[in-house]
């Protein structure tokens, strides 16, 4: 009785993490299954909301220390970059971009799971170096492991991840101790690389949705379209919404990509204010969530992956609900447990589970700077 009570002890998944996620899932269900009944959108995301749930589970009831030896973190890491180079040297291109293996019954996009690779390698890397980060050099190779993945999926192109992933690193590098004079350096080598994006790198479509971002009402029937009809649907959700169902402009489909890029947008309409603030509660009650299990990291290597894991999907939220009330330029980012689409959705709950899994080693909140000293650690 006492083994049993034990294990159970052992397996004890932060319920409230997974309730807000849960919760979010239901949430953006609903407003795919408020379309047209043609639409298949609904039944592919419950299946993908229940292996979501499995992944959670398998992952808060695994044993991750392993990930604390560098070998194991460094093969996970290359195994994941493997399918993002075959994606830009033989994929097929799908809406103008290499970024999905079309498996047959459903397509796989691997950057969302080379995100998580990304945060495995940085907490590792930063774990043992955290103290030394005003050292230029560690910046600059913990940045390396950024920019590859960064490259590879920018050459897709696939922009909205390849922000993702520079906002992902700069999150980290900020949670491990940044100076201000190395973080001017990074703005300062940031608006140069978007500059050489701006002259080599980007395609006239994604240069008129950033000009029209800096004047919205010149183009609204060509290339800030999207943005403007985003606008309207936020906009005349009012307080209460329109109802589940009842979303003229995503009903209608005036509203493009409502099931992904613009889902935030299409449960405005039908949920207003009243039902954003709900979203944002869930969302707040899920980083605080992440924030508590970083404090209470068994190692430097748990908490600054759990910090990882925050500025993932901190960078997911802003930049999707930014773009949808036209704050940020279009450049379709799905917003996290509520956009359509399979291997975002593993990925999260798979973030979401491991640091379930890593819990059941946590300890009382941590001092700053303060260091584990078990085993694993090499």
């Amino acid at each position: 009785m006492n083994v049993h009570l034990s294990v159970f002890k052992k397996f004890s998944p932060d319920w409230v993490a997974f309730g807000a996620a849960a919760t979010l899932s239901l949430l953006g269900l609903l407003t795919m299954n408020s379309f047209t009944g043609e639409d298949p959108y609904f039944l592919r995301q419950s299946v993908w909301v229940l292996l979501g749930v499995v992944v959670f589970f398998a992952a808060a009831a695994t044993d991750w220390r392993f990930l604390r030896r560098s070998s194991v973190v460094a093969a996970v890491f290359g195994a994941l970059l493997v399918p993002l180079v075959l994606l830009v040297l033989v994929g097929e291109v799908f809406q103008g971009a290499r970024s999905w293996f079309d498996l047959g019954a459903f397509a796989l996009q691997p950057v969302e799971f080379a995100k998580i690779g990304l945060i495995m390698v940085l907490a590792k890397y930063f774990s043992r170096r955290h103290i030394e980060i005003r050292n230029t050099r560690h910046i600059l190779v913990s940045g390396s492991y950024a920019f590859v993945v960064f490259v590879l999926v920018a050459l897709q192109p696939d922009f909205g991840s390849a922000i993702i992933i520079a906002l992902i690193w700069l999150g980290m590098v900020l949670c491990s101790g940044l100076s201000r004079i190395h973080l001017v350096a990074i703005l300062a080598i940031g608006a140069a690389c978007f500059a050489g994006l701006w002259l080599f790198g980007f395609q006239e479509y994604q240069k008129e949705r950033i000009l029209t971002f800096l004047h919205p009402l010149a183009d609204i029937h060509g290339a800030g379209y999207n943005a403007y009809q985003s606008t309207i649907a936020v906009g005349s959700g009012e307080l209460l919404g329109k109802g589940v169902g009842y979303g003229t402009q995503s009903k209608l489909r005036f509203l493009p990509e409502y099931q992904t890029d613009f889902a935030f947008a299409a449960f405005a309409e039908e949920w207003g204010f009243v039902g954003v603030s709900l979203v944002f509660a869930l969302y707040g009650l899920l980083f605080w969530r992440i924030l508590h299990s970083a404090a209470r990291g068994a190692s430097n290597f748990e908490t600054l992956f759990a910090l990882g894991v925050l500025c993932y999907f901190v960078a997911h939220f802003v930049l999707h609900v930014g773009i949808n009330v036209g704050l940020l330029p279009v450049t379709g980012t799905t917003i996290p447990f509520m956009s359509y689409g399979g291997s975002h959705l593993m990925a999260e709950f798979l973030a979401l589970g491991m640091l379930s899994g890593m819990r059941r080693y946590a300890t009382t909140p941590r001092s700053a700077g303060a260091e584990w000293s078990g085993g694993y650690d090499r």
